[in-house]
């Protein structure tokens, strides 16, 4: 397998997906401050032009959701989803996917003053997201309970983005200890090396106008 990848960006959620589940890989840097992801090369594997992508013997996956989810049944043996025929399947589902399908868009509507109408806002408000997001991470210890997955690889990786990184969410207690948790595992201190290691190859960001 080979990660297509760029240090501070959203291929943070498949770096560590795939450092917990200890299957060997290759890492592919792209250049997105140098646009390397808009080359005709990458965009034949990622039409997006975006990061991260996960090539696995020629099939190329992308969306990090998505990415977690195939690498969750790609090494079962990690115990990073619920068997297939195993009810909490679809609440690991729901929470895999409240992801990318709630959390990032209300961040955005928060980062951006967007005004929407909760009834027709598939994510129904940034204050619910949040709301809905404190309440089941309260239970703890994971977004399943005992169990840690890929969901939380997803969820996990919106809240330091939203917490520690960009200041949007304020922490809630439910939010601190689980935060807590996840960064102590030893795949996110990995990944968090590799991120680090990472941005030392990559273009200058663009000066200010």
């Amino acid at each position: 397998m080979k990660l297509y990848w760029a240090p501070h960006s959203r291929s943070f959620v498949a770096l560590w997906m795939l450092e917990e589940t200890g299957a060997p890989y290759e890492r592919e840097m792209v250049d997105i401050r140098a646009g390397a992801q808009s080359t005709p090369e990458y965009k034949a594997i990622n039409p997006m032009a975006k990061v991260p992508t996960l090539v696995d013997d020629g099939t190329a996956i992308s969306e990090t959701a998505a990415i977690c989810a195939y690498l969750a049944d790609r090494a079962p043996e990690a115990k990073l989803a619920p068997p297939i025929g195993d009810l909490a399947r679809g609440p690991y589902f729901k929470w895999l996917f409240f992801g990318p399908g709630c959390v990032e868009p209300a961040y955005m509507e928060k980062a951006t003053g967007w005004q929407v109408e909760s009834g027709a806002a598939g994510w129904g408000g940034y204050d619910r997201v949040i709301d809905v997001l404190d309440q089941a991470l309260e239970k703890g210890p994971w977004i399943l309970g005992d169990q840690f997955t890929a969901a939380d690889v997803v969820i996990g990786s919106q809240l330091v983005y939203g917490v520690r990184m960009f200041g949007l969410v304020e922490s809630r207690p439910s939010f601190e200890a689980y935060l807590q948790r996840c960064e102590a595992r030893p795949a996110f201190q990995r990944c968090l090396a590799i991120d680090a290691e990472g941005a030392k190859s990559v273009s200058p960001p663009p000066a200010a106008a």
